[in-house]
């Protein structure tokens, strides 16, 4: 008689673990490797229990019937939100001392700035880049100010939505920005910080899967996508940074996270900083 004890809760199968990764694989070009069976297993546990299923067997065959809907929650369950506010400062130092001051150069005119946080997470990224806009714009001057927020995981977007973040999540934001950007949470919020209206009505949140059609047109001045496309394999990579630069504007610029980057010689991109990548164009060359 076997002394191993027996597994707790079901068991993700071969056949279901294949089934899960060709799904999540064609429609949100997350790779899932052999070695993530534990991973997706303990992910997918608690979907078990809230939908009271009693196998992956049986989720997987909700997942069939349920279509789009359910695929929302598998995606949801499987993505990895870590984020926090101004993670990876240098972005947001660069953003203010050259992106946003040659930005203004460029949209003189029209005196419009657009920004892209792909892949916001719970927002702390999209409202680090409204602080520091606030911040780099000048006073007294109105200027057409947008920042477009977007991630596959619909939990993370109302939740970015709502502005509101335990004190403790504020620890790197210094503490003027502190003073200036957030209010303190009073009844229901207190022991958390609210963002101000005016840093967070320059935010639009929506889910976007970056697998599917763009609603957005462009042009933008700056995209950040940092820690998103670890998840894909290099075809899906290299498609998804060519429409970023269809997007871009010509001197604009594109933020990857730590441990990504684009392959050298990419057109149009030429990488300028510690992954930031400027879109290359006739109009780039001339500042």
């Amino acid at each position: 008689m076997s002394s191993e004890p027996a597994p707790l809760g079901p068991v993700l199968g071969d056949a279901e673990f294949d089934f899960i990764r060709h799904v999540v694989g064609e429609n949100a070009g997350i790779v899932l490797g052999p070695n993530k069976r534990q991973l997706v297993q303990g992910r997918l546990a608690r979907r078990l229990r809230e939908l009271g299923l009693p196998s992956y067997e049986a989720y997987c065959a909700h997942v069939r019937e349920s279509g789009p809907e359910e695929l929302v929650g598998l995606i949801n369950a499987l993505t990895t939100n870590v984020t926090s506010f101004f993670r990876e400062n240098h972005h947001f130092e660069a953003l203010a001392s050259y992106m946003i001051p040659e930005a203004m150069k460029r949209n003189q005119v029209s005196r419009r700035l657009r920004i892209w946080s792909a892949g916001c997470s719970s927002g702390e990224e999209p409202y680090c880049i409204a602080m520091v806009a606030t911040e780099a714009l000048p006073a007294g001057v109105r200027w057409d100010t947008k920042i477009l927020a977007t991630d596959i995981d619909s939990d993370m977007i109302a939740y970015g939505q709502r502005g509101v973040y335990p004190v403790d999540r504020l620890s790197s934001v210094p503490a003027e920005r502190l003073r200036r950007c957030f209010r303190k949470g009073i009844g229901a919020n207190a022991g958390h910080a609210l963002v101000q209206p005016d840093i967070a009505r320059l935010i639009t949140f929506r889910t976007l899967n970056l697998m599917q059609n763009w609603p957005m047109s462009g042009p933008f001045d700056v995209i950040f996508c940092r820690n998103v496309m670890i998840y894909f394999d290099q075809a899906t990579r290299e498609r998804i940074v060519s429409r970023f630069a269809s997007l871009l504007a010509p001197g604009g610029y594109l933020c990857l996270g730590h441990s990504e980057s684009i392959h050298a010689g990419s057109a149009p991109f030429r990488l300028v900083g510690k992954t930031i990548y400027r879109k290359q164009g006739n109009e780039a060359l001339k500042n």
